[in-house]
């Protein structure tokens, strides 16, 4: 039913940059979260845009290729940016950063249900990720990370 109850992780985990760089710096949170979430025959999500913010092409990207090996990279293709800024435009963010985050959103809007987004910018991906005609327990859950 719910993303997390009582501390336990179901359905799948969307990641933002941050989120990526948390687990592959084996934060124990987030290793805590992947491995429920995987447990209870989730899955691990980040758009290909996030790969932008996080890979740098030197030695550093090892942990997060790592990571990426249990992460389903969700392409970025028309459909997906034709929401992204239909997303933009309901909410009224605009910029480079909230592009990337209208991406990411667009990822986790699509994605089964359950679907827990963990970002370290809850505020904005709350937003875009409204979904008023969801019952609860549908809706893309965002948590801070």
């Amino acid at each position: 039913m719910a993303v997390a109850f009582r501390g336990r992780v179901t359905g799948t985990l969307v990641l933002d940059a941050q989120g990526l760089v948390r687990l592959a710096e084996a934060d124990q949170l987030m290793l805590r979260r992947a491995h429920e979430a995987a447990a209870a025959g989730g899955e691990l999500v980040t758009a290909a845009s996030t790969l932008t913010e996080v890979l740098r092409g030197d030695p550093r990207d090892a942990r997060i290729h790592r990571v990426l090996r249990r992460v389903t990279v969700a392409d970025i293709d028309k459909s997906v940016g034709r929401k992204a800024g239909e997303l933009l435009g309901a909410t009224g963010l605009s910029g480079h950063r909230c592009a990337v985050d209208a991406l990411l959103a667009a990822v986790a809007l699509a994605q089964r249900r359950p679907v827990l987004l963990l970002t370290s910018d809850p505020d904005d991906l709350a937003r875009l990720t409204r979904e008023p005609g969801r019952g609860k327990a549908e809706r893309v859950t965002v948590i801070k990370v």
